[in-house]
């Protein structure tokens, strides 16, 4: 049964009053696979009435289930409410997967803030409780892309009282037990995983001091050092509250949350989730987010890899965890019971499908290495990489009546997968788990601009892709790589872009889709995007901002599409790279129309200039000539 969004669906259930309404700016979908459903079920198994508003329009909205009796909840969804609304190159998007029929536009800009506000004007005493990639993201002061300027911490326009940051289970319900115990929100300011405004006489001790907003508004270094604190002391472990001032406020957030346990998890997991969208969207087509995750399983979280432009290290964090074989096996059975099953489960994977244990022993005790990487730009000395259980388990779901298939769509480290010596993982994922097309992100080829990206070098890319094909034909098998890669990342140059192309040509790889970077807040490489500073050494980086540059790096790395030529040819004319414009083999890109007119132009003006060159110097041999030639006066 759904979780009440209607006066009626209080009515049927005798339900007066709800302790706890969540507030979303997706579409209701109850599927683990989205934030929101986790968050009300784990309320509603705590033994709290709990019912759902998605994507109300305007404050009157808000009331359609009375007033809570402790807390609102608010979420922009799954997707942060700009990405939604706006590409790389800030155009407006034509749909959204996560509203029904698709129709874009029906969560506002900013949905954190202008939901929590529609809450304060109509239940002003009523406690607001932000929480989802949104709100966490932007907890402190960012650098948001779409104003291009530092705004301040979420919690100042939004009014709202508390902020979660991260998954959320233990913050929520350590928050919904404590209100529930008569407990004021002003006062809920020790739970970890949380952030809050205070006034500066409150400050807590022992915090680590970010740079004010002020002085990261005026002062672009200043910025940069404030985002490496932030990232320092993210870590379970060793991570310390973290404070800001902002005018005559305080924010403090405090440590991050512990990570579930296994057995927290599975709990969480097996919540008794109805696997869909409500049906009060069938009128409209359905929506459309389901179809990539209901026949999916999420086995971890948490990601290692920690790169640069990545989101996950200050959301969900570093620290691998992980679901529970007997728990991965129960949730496959349960999708063979679902009448649209077909027998293929779509994914068992995650934020990285092939992490399933910590890194190395060492973090267990003092945390994830400061300012260093796991993988990148070498895998560290003291990586462990081990696929046996998460190897034992696809056996296990290959076993289940009913199952036909097994795949794996979500990304795998391609890096951490080499460092395992045994090669019974990759054998099987290519006998087995490879639906035609296997999805790695190697993003670029350019040493220097994976290092910004703190990606692996290709290398490591290059040894894979050969170990990929080798065991697909020992297989019998006809399969491919589909490599992500990115363009106009900080550090990347049209000389870097023309490399990438050249490698690719050079490989016969022809991508047809290419990412743009997307400058998101809190992430490192959004830092060096704004500031044009490394955060971690301070030294400058190069920025690609132009329109036009950004639009040649792009179509460098699709050199192929005849709707790029044009972009490709005046990219190697400012490189000085016209050798690559031509109709042999070596070339990138055939001549178009304009450049032949040029070329033909500019060969008639040498023409014309040697003419004239060779007219002057006719000229002045005559005329030594002649001088020689003069009878000498005696």
């Amino acid at each position: 049964m759904f979780l009440p969004i209607s006066i009626e669906d209080l009515t049927n259930r005798n339900i007066k009053k709800l302790d706890f309404i969540c507030i979303t700016g997706d579409a209701y979908v109850d599927h683990p696979a989205f934030g929101n459903a986790i968050i009300s079920r784990l309320i509603e198994s705590l033994g709290f009435s709990v019912g759902v508003i998605s994507q109300p329009a305007n404050s009157a909205d808000i009331a359609a289930l009375g007033q809570p009796k402790y807390a609102f909840m608010v979420t922009s969804g799954n997707i942060d409410s700009m990405v939604a609304h706006y590409t790389a190159a800030l155009k407006k998007r034509s749909d959204d997967a996560y509203t029904a029929g698709g129709k874009a536009g029906s969560r506002p800009d900013r949905a954190v803030i202008v939901y929590s506000n529609y809450c304060k004007t109509v239940y002003p005493d009523t406690p607001v409780i932000l929480g989802g990639l949104e709100a966490s993201l932007r907890r402190f002061a960012h650098y948001d892309y779409w104003d291009d300027k530092v705004r301040p911490s979420i919690l100042i326009d939004s009014k709202a009282d508390l902020l979660v940051y991260g998954m959320g289970e233990h913050q929520t319900a350590e928050i919904v037990t404590r209100l529930s115990k008569g407990e004021n929100i002003k006062n809920l300011t020790d739970i970890r995983g949380t952030a809050f405004l205070t006034t500066p006489q409150n400050t807590p001790y022992g915090c680590a001091e970010c740079p004010s907003f002020t002085a990261v508004t005026d002062d672009k270094k200043m910025y940069a050092k404030a985002v490496k604190i932030q990232y320092d002391y993210q870590d379970e472990i060793y991570g310390k509250g973290i404070i800001q001032r902002h005018n005559d406020k305080m924010l403090v957030q405090n440590p991050p949350a512990l990570s579930l346990t296994s057995d927290e998890l599975d709990r969480i997991y097996a919540l008794p989730f109805e696997r869909t969208y409500h049906p009060v969207y069938e009128k409209d087509g359905g929506v459309d987010a389901i179809k990539e995750v209901e026949f999916s399983i999420t086995h971890n979280r948490g990601c290692f890899g920690n790169c640069n432009f990545c989101s996950i290290t200050l959301h969900q964090g570093r620290k691998i965890t992980a679901r529970s074989e007997e728990s991965i096996l129960n949730e496959a059975k349960l999708l063979t019971e679902n009448k649209n099953f077909k027998g293929y489960i779509h994914d068992v994977g995650g934020p990285t499908a092939n992490f399933r244990q910590p890194s190395c022993e060492k973090q267990l005790k003092a945390g994830l290495c400061k300012g260093k990487k796991c993988l990148a730009p070498h895998p560290c000395e003291a990586l462990i990489a081990d696929h046996t259980e998460y190897l034992h388990i696809l056996r296990k779901l290959r076993e289940i009546p009913g199952i036909k298939k097994v795949f794996i769509r979500s990304g795998i480290r391609y890096d951490y997968l080499l460092e395992d010596k045994n090669d019974d993982f990759f054998r099987e994922l290519v006998k087995f788990h490879v639906s035609g097309q296997l999805k790695v992100a190697p993003e670029h080829c350019s040493a220097a601009v994976l290092d910004k990206m703190g990606k692996p070098h290709i290398e490591s890319y290059i040894k894979f892709s050969e170990k990929f094909f080798r065991l697909t034909g020992a297989a019998h098998k006809e399969q491919y790589l589909v490599p992500y890669l990115m363009s106009s990342h900080p550090g990347s140059t049209l000389a870097d872009a023309l490399e990438l192309a050249l490698f690719l040509k050079k490989r016969g790889l022809r991508p047809e889709q290419v990412q743009d970077f997307y400058p998101t807040p809190g992430t490192i490489s959004t830092t060096m995007f704004y500031t044009g500073l490394d955060p971690y050494t301070n030294e400058p980086v190069y920025i690609p901002k132009s329109a036009e540059e950004k639009a040649m790096q792009r179509a460098m790395l699709q050199y192929f599409k005849p709707q790029n030529q044009a972009l490709v040819i005046k990219a190697l004319i400012k490189l000085r790279r016209t050798d690559l414009i031509g109709n042999t083999p070596e070339c990138l890109v055939k001549p178009d129309a304009e450049f032949i007119k040029i070329r033909n132009q500019r060969k008639a003006e040498n023409a014309q200039k040697r003419g004239k060159q060779w007219q002057q110097e006719k000229h002045r041999t005559n005329n030594r000539r002649e001088l020689q030639n003069r009878p000498k006066n005696r």
